[in-house]
């Protein structure tokens, strides 16, 4: 019998999580979708919460090139400098 470990190779550090953010007012927000065709019209209707009813200044989205993949490091890198992210899937 062979036995398989799912977990990603990658090994976790212990931090603490960043603050929470008081309001969404005025913040930057990343929206990373997995590119899946739902994902479009799910994010446009996203968007346009964040911006109507929350006064989100700006929504980046962007796409992992792999759906079944984690994001790649130059993403996660561009995504330390948005205020919040979002993480979505779709079918």
């Amino acid at each position: 019998m062979e036995i398989m470990n799912p977990s990603h190779e990658q090994r976790l550090t212990s931090q603490e999580p960043p603050p929470r953010l008081r309001n969404l007012e005025g913040a930057v927000i990343g929206v990373i979708s997995n590119g899946k065709e739902n994902t479009i019209p799910f994010f446009d209707s996203v968007e346009s919460i964040l911006r109507d009813e929350y006064g989100v200044s700006e929504v980046v989205r962007r796409t992992k090139a792999n759906y079944s993949a984690p994001a790649e490091a130059e993403l996660m890198a561009e995504a330390m400098g948005w205020d919040a992210v979002l993480s979505g899937v779709g079918d």
